[in-house]
């Protein structure tokens, strides 16, 4: 269960930022309410907790955590275990758990209808890409749903598609692409086509939490007005669905040059 809640928060752009023993569920219904973030341009290094300055939970070692965590577990218990060795194989299927579960919920988040043996190698070079040209997490696999490849291989993106924008400034963008048609089938189906995109659209979230949100809600509540913690309360409600109050607050746009100096604490 580690393993799949870990999967699924990295999935969007998310990390735990106290990933301590003591802040782990054992059947992983919770987590720590203390610092955290979702990232905004996608940083394998990602730390959301300023505390956290040699970066051991960044986004990257989160698995990692994950499977120490398990093993201080399995040490704890060892004088109940009559069999240790049995203890320690099923540790190591975290390894194995975590890795299917990572592909399959990647396999989704970028249309893949069906497994091939080469995923594995086109996710990560779409995440390689990412991280290059610091293309937002969230909206360039959400835009990515959002529009036909047809469009998307004939240069042809609607002016607020920014972050596939951010996509195409790598020399190797036309590369994967090609390889991400001819991978899918998609490009002269269009039934496929909208399948790929309706499946993209049930796993990428158009909204997450952005430090920057918060902190835009924060700041009015601290005068008294709580009007968009109650707009950002309804908006994160469904944030698979494109909503007017969340676009006309930017919420899905290109965030602000000072959300990036923006980080938490224990004390946040």
């Amino acid at each position: 269960m580690t393993a799949d809640l870990i999967s699924k928060w990295q999935s969007v752009g998310f990390a735990h930022g106290v990933c301590n023993t003591d802040n782990f569920s054992l059947l992983s219904i919770t987590i720590d309410y203390g610092p955290f973030g979702f990232m905004d341009d996608f940083n394998p290094d990602f730390v959301p907790n300023t505390s956290d300055d040699e970066g051991r939970y960044s986004y990257k070692n989160q698995p990692n955590v994950g499977f120490f965590n398990l093993e201080k577990l399995l040490q704890a218990l060892k004088p109940l275990i009559e069999d240790y060795s049995e203890g320690e194989k099923v540790l190591w299927s975290y390894v194995d758990r975590f890795n299917q579960r990572f592909l399959s919920i990647f396999r989704r988040k970028l249309g893949l209808l069906y497994e091939d043996e080469n995923d594995e190698m086109l996710i990560h070079s779409f995440l390689w890409i990412m991280s290059s040209t610091h293309a937002d997490f969230t909206m360039a696999f959400r835009e990515l749903s959002e529009v036909s490849l047809h469009d998307v291989n004939s240069n042809r993106l609607p002016r607020e598609t920014w972050a596939l924008k951010q996509l195409q400034t790598h020399k190797n963008w036309g590369d994967w692409l090609a390889h991400y048609v001819d991978r899918s089938r998609l490009y002269s189906d269009t039934n496929v086509d909208k399948a790929r995109r309706k499946q993209m659209q049930e796993v990428n979230p158009r909204y997450v939490l952005r430090n920057w949100m918060a902190e835009s809600a924060i700041q009015k509540a601290e005068r008294n007005d709580f009007s968009e913690v109650r707009q950002l309360l309804e908006v994160l409600k469904l944030p698979f669905t494109k909503q007017e109050v969340a676009e006309n607050l930017g919420y899905s746009s290109q965030p602000p040059e000072w959300a990036s100096h923006l980080r938490v604490s224990c004390s946040s």
